[in-house]
């Protein structure tokens, strides 16, 4: 269980910082909530206590983790489907995960391909959102400003 004030990440979302635990009603049903607030983009989310593992809700990773990360997004891009739209099912398993190096590796990916050929629209959704993801928890874990890690992401990959 997390408290108030732990540094977690949502998947799909990004990384917040657990403000209150809530008991609410939702659909005549009471339980406890982490309410979570995702600083990149400012919003506020609500979780089921009981359902956190299910929905994939993990603390943000070490600066020795994330150190492997920087690492990994200065790496050749993967393999890819030259299918966009298997390309695009792909990338979408991998941020599912919530795993940061799944993460960077899309963001990573993606970033290099649009350098080249433009990504279609989906895809550039997907590497917008998927950068939001990452640049959210680096910004927790090294605590510097969106500004400074989109800097440092556009000088790594």
């Amino acid at each position: 269980m997390f408290a108030i004030g732990d540094k977690v990440v949502y998947p799909m979302h990004g990384a917040g910082i657990i403000e209150k635990i809530e008991e609410k009603e939702v659909l005549g049903e009471t339980r406890a909530y982490y309410i979570l607030h995702i600083p990149y983009g400012n919003m506020k989310v609500m979780v089921p206590v009981g359902h956190a593992d299910e929905a994939g809700i993990r603390p943000i990773v070490s600066p020795e983790e994330l150190e492997e990360v920087y690492r990994l997004l200065g790496e050749e891009s993967s393999e890819m489907d030259d299918n966009w739209n298997r390309r695009f099912r792909e990338n979408m398993d991998l941020l599912k995960t919530g795993d940061i190096a799944q993460v960077a590796q899309v963001v990573r990916n993606l970033m290099r391909v649009d350098r080249v050929k433009k990504l279609s629209t989906g895809e550039k959704k997907m590497l917008t959102n998927a950068r939001q993801i990452l640049i959210s928890e680096i910004v927790l874990v090294q605590d510097l400003r969106e500004d400074i890690v989109e800097g440092i992401l556009e000088e790594t990959v």
